[in-house]
């Protein structure tokens, strides 16, 4: 593997040089810029970034700790945060945890010794305690006690807009489906709104949760159906709620939307090769993005942000379910 003195032999310049030149740091004539640059292409030579970080005293790697690649939403999430940091050359490392809290916390622990710039963190697990303000770090719809900038969608709002659509399309008996995190999050802002706004109109509605997370889908969906048959109207607390309930709902012959209407929320499927198109309110995750890493890139800088909630707006968006 060639190293960088073997790049400083073949320009015919220092290392010191050569060092500059990959850094983009100091002054080094365009010639000798050219010269280093061919010898790095002839030899192929990657700089060791580990090796960088540690003489530079910092990092251009951000960490993304996430509950699972897997679900749409977080994959969507993923790509536009990877895009942003890429425009300042910044890299992306992703920490899949599963949703699990010791994996969260030996990730946790592993990137405060490898020293990264930042944490992009998405937890819905009671790890407060493991989690300081050490390493730059931004929280995605999580609120912690130590002043850690949050990031998230108005899921208030999206409650609320959910049940008077439901009403527009005819529903009269509601139910939110959903699952309770042991930790409070913005999410469970989507029942509140939901609930608050059912009182406000004089709704009849009813409330189905179980502990996060599910892990028995028959069940849970199998309970919903048998008890809650009057229901003709639901709002799912996220979109693959959503579309768990409509597969298994088709299965008793129950029709969607003539039968029950369905909302999801996340706005996940945007594409006619999805059937039925699930009407949802979308969260705009890309500007939640490019937001949370622009306010991360803040932190890095030792700046002090003005607020610790960002709160962005959502919208319905009308699909085949309603």
């Amino acid at each position: 593997m060639p190293s960088i003195r073997d790049v400083a032999k073949i320009a015919g310049v220092a290392v010191g040089t050569v060092s500059r030149v990959i850094n983009n740091s100091g002054s080094v004539k365009p010639d000798t810029r050219r010269k280093v640059e061919k010898a790095i292409q002839e030899l192929n030579y990657f700089p060791n970034e580990v090796a960088r970080n540690f003489k530079m005293r910092k990092s251009k790697m951000v960490a993304l700790l996430l509950p699972s690649i897997w679900n749409p939403f977080f994959s969507e999430l993923a790509y536009y945060i990877e895009d942003e940091l890429d425009r300042e050359g910044f890299k992306l490392m992703l920490c899949n945890s599963g949703g699990k809290p010791e994996k969260e916390l030996y990730y946790l622990d592993m990137l405060r010794q490898n020293k990264v710039a930042g944490i992009v963190g998405i937890t819905y697990n009671d790890i407060e305690n493991s989690v300081s303000n050490d390493i730059p770090i931004l929280s995605i719809d999580r609120h912690f006690n130590k002043k850690i900038t949050c990031v998230t969608s108005d899921n208030y709002e999206g409650g609320r807009l959910a049940l008077r659509e439901l009403v527009k399309a005819g529903a009269q008996k509601l139910a939110f489906m959903g699952s309770v995190t042991s930790v409070f999050s913005e999410t469970m802002n989507r029942r509140k709104g939901f609930i608050d706004e059912a009182k406000k109109l004089g709704v009849d509605y009813v409330v189905y949760e179980k502990p996060d997370p599910i892990v028995d889908d028959e069940a849970y969906f199998g309970e919903f159906l048998s008890k809650h048959q009057d229901v003709d109207g639901i709002f799912a607390i996220t979109d693959m709620f959503a579309a768990k309930y409509i597969e298994r709902a088709g299965r008793q012959g129950i029709r969607i939307p003539e039968d029950v209407k369905v909302i999801g929320y996340d706005g996940i499927q945007d594409h006619r090769y999805f059937h039925p198109i699930l009407s949802t309110i979308r969260q705009p995750v890309e500007e939640m993005a490019r937001l949370t890493i622009r306010l991360l890139y803040q932190k890095i800088d030792g700046i002090t942000l003005d607020q610790q909630v960002y709160r962005l707006p959502v919208i319905f968006r009308q699909g085949e379910t309603t």
